[in-house]
């Protein structure tokens, strides 16, 4: 199982998400780093462990907030890492850029979508990642995007916003379901990830990786699970 530790950015700054509701987003506090700041944060989060993939979300981006991805200023923080980025990609030209730049594997975010044309232009480039994000029981985007499990790339997560933050445990019902028709496509979770009983249990049910902030920061994730976890290592790395 492959651990990803999350980064979520607002005005700049590392906020705790909680359950998708953006606009209450405050700067993080954690007992991993001084203040909020990417860069703090980051090499905090490289105390725990060494992960070699970042997942960012640009929600200035996401949320149509800010006309430019923070990606320029991203790629300096964090150097070595592969930088798994939704910044709100709803355009060609926009994956394009991201795919430009080395170690940058865009995240296409069902919630961003108006339509299935973009995933269908890039859903065979070996970097791209799927999201099909969740509020409850209703999918944001357009349902052809969820519906088209053909058009799926090689990596797909499944995001359930209203667990983020939440101790309320993975969906562990929706992520089953998406793995059934995902084939030999690795299934990533997203949202409500608690600690070590989470991530066996979804170990269990062939799930690939997971985003992690929450577990992570309170330490109920330990270095010591991470680093057992992370052992068997994969594409998700690399």
């Amino acid at each position: 199982m492959h651990i990803i530790p999350v980064l979520d950015i607002k005005d700049g700054l590392v906020v705790r998400a909680r359950m998708g509701h953006r606009d209450s987003y405050k700067p993080i506090e954690t007992p991993l780093s001084p203040t909020a700041s990417v860069r703090d944060v980051a090499d905090g989060l490289r105390t725990v462990y060494p992960f070699p993939a970042f997942y960012v979300a640009d929600l200035d981006r996401i949320e149509r907030r800010c006309e430019h991805s923070a990606l320029k200023q991203l790629r300096p923080l964090l150097p070595t890492e592969n930088i798994w980025l939704d910044a709100g990609f709803s355009e060609p030209e926009q994956l394009d850029t991201a795919l430009a730049m080395d170690r940058i594997f865009p995240v296409l975010g069902s919630e961003s979508q108006s339509d299935i044309s973009v995933l269908q232009v890039f859903c065979t480039n070996p970097r791209l990642i799927l999201s099909l994000d969740f509020r409850g029981d209703e999918f944001l985007g357009p349902p052809s995007v969820l519906e088209n499990a053909q058009s799926w790339p090689p990596l797909v997560i499944v995001m359930t916003l209203g667990r983020i933050g939440a101790n309320a445990g993975p969906d562990f019902d929706r992520l089953s379901a998406i793995k059934r028709r995902a084939g030999n496509r690795a299934v990533i979770a997203a949202g409500g990830i608690r600690g070590l009983r989470d991530i066996e249990q979804l170990e269990k049910l062939g799930i690939s990786a997971a985003l992690v902030a929450t577990a992570l920061h309170n330490g109920s994730l330990t270095p010591e699970a991470i680093s057992s976890l992370m052992q068997n290592d994969n594409i998700l790395s690399g």
